[in-house]
């Protein structure tokens, strides 16, 4: 049940709907992939400091982060690449500090024929907002920040530190989360407004990312016998590649019994030839491979490398000529929470408070910052946001009010886990 203060607070929020949809609606308009992430910052700052958030960028510093074990190494560089953060500092004592961390980044829309309108163009219709990233996950940006302005519109202040934070890089590195926790920013609780719907994460799968080098001899297509095809040459590297992938599935971990394959590996980007009539010379194709809580980055970085070498073997050509293995971006191990932590009970009550049903407890085959958090971070982590659909595909879209939803929740969590201070 709600008290009259709490009453309040939520009332706030269902006020400032229009406004947390129109922020939503700005940071969808920003085209935010990688490297392109700066108009979506610039939003984000003048939002904070329209808000008296006061922010601050914390930049990502290669050479700083190199030594931290969180840090995934990347081909690209940082140059004027930052996060943005505002802090509202307590206004009482006694409360327990709060820390929102989601990301802008998103991943690219292309191919832009399947989408049925501009994905950068957000609008509503049917009760959806649609566009990339307003599931991935703008509009859990938007509610996060205005979950804060809402309590502070009813009238109260907090007896603990909240803390807005913006990052760049969830999408491939998990290096602007990383930043930020290097900085010093954390927080007895941490909050990241993931597209979980109705369900609190309780566990991830870890995650990395590899590119394969193959390497074959061009030929003019009439001599094609005498040339040494790399992408033909790519089919057996990949074939391993996938046994592999099934092998690690046969020992499913407990919190996954339930989901039907798992482990997931993706061929994501393949590049090769120039020309129809020449046999290609080189073939380079990036992969991403998940791998359950418990192991090592360096363990499955090892079956990685064996089961490329193992089938290189087989193949005479590839035996003399080695497929070249890099591995850069994430790597990212997985993990399991306990749900009972203070932090993520909290949040549970406060969800059923809000929608009058127990969230659902989610282990997730995919990977988000919440990994830095738990790894390196003092506080208790999770994610819970908006009801999205369609993520990384077309025609993404989030439910409008599951956003609505989410900033009453996480309003309601300032006030129970904070402490009001009037």
């Amino acid at each position: 049940m709600l008290d009259i203060k709490e009453k309040q607070i939520v009332q706030e929020v269902e006020g400032l709907s229009d406004e947390i949809l129109e922020f939503t609606s700005r940071l969808v308009a920003q085209p935010s992939i990688l490297g392109h992430e700066k108009s979506a910052l610039e939003v984000m700052e003048s939002e904070l400091s329209r808000l008296a958030l006061d922010p601050v960028q914390v930049p990502i510093n290669p050479d700083d982060l190199s030594k931290h074990p969180g840090f995934a190494p990347t081909p690209w560089d940082y140059e004027n690449r930052y996060n943005v953060i505002g802090v509202r500092r307590a206004s009482g004592q006694g409360g327990r500090s709060a820390l929102f961390n989601g990301h802008l980044d998103v991943v690219s829309p292309e191919p832009l024929k399947l989408w049925e309108y501009d994905p950068f163009e957000p609008f509503i219709k049917d009760s959806w907002l649609h566009g990339r990233g307003a599931g991935d996950m703008k509009s859990g940006v938007a509610a996060m920040t205005y979950a804060l302005h809402a309590v502070e519109k009813a009238g109260f202040g907090l007896n603990a530190s909240v803390t807005i934070e913006a990052v760049i890089e969830e999408e491939c590195s998990g290096n602007g989360a990383l930043a930020c926790l290097n900085a010093g920013y954390d927080a007895e609780a941490v909050l990241i407004p993931e597209p979980m719907g109705p369900g609190v994460l309780t566990g991830q799968v870890g995650v990395l990312w590899f590119k394969v080098n193959i390497f074959g001899v061009p030929r003019h297509v009439s001599e094609a016998t005498a040339g040494v095809n790399a992408i033909e040459k790519s089919y057996t590297i990949i074939s391993a590649l996938r046994e592999l992938e099934a092998e690690m599935n046969q020992e499913v971990h407990p919190a996954y019994r339930q989901i039907p394959h798992p482990l997931n590996l993706n061929i994501g980007i393949i590049k090769s030839g120039d020309w129809p009539s020449t046999v290609p010379a080189e073939a380079e194709f990036h992969c991403r491979l998940s791998y359950f809580p418990g192991m090592a980055f360096n363990q499955v970085q090892e079956k990685i490398v064996q089961t490329i070498e193992k089938a290189a073997q087989s193949d005479p050509w590839l035996a003399e000529n080695r497929p070249v293995v890099e591995f850069y971006a994430f790597r990212s191990d997985g993990h399991i929470a306990k749900p009972d932590l203070p932090g993520i009970k909290t949040l549970k009550d406060c969800h059923k408070t809000i929608t009058g049903q127990d969230a659902i407890e989610l282990a997730s085959t995919a990977t988000t910052d919440l990994r830095a958090f738990h790894f390196f971070g003092h506080g208790d982590a999770t994610c819970y946001g908006p009801l999205a659909e369609k993520i990384h595909a077309a025609n993404e879209r989030v439910k409008v009010e599951t956003i609505i939803e989410t900033a009453k929740v996480y309003a309601l969590f300032l006030a129970r886990w904070c402490g009001l201070a009037e």
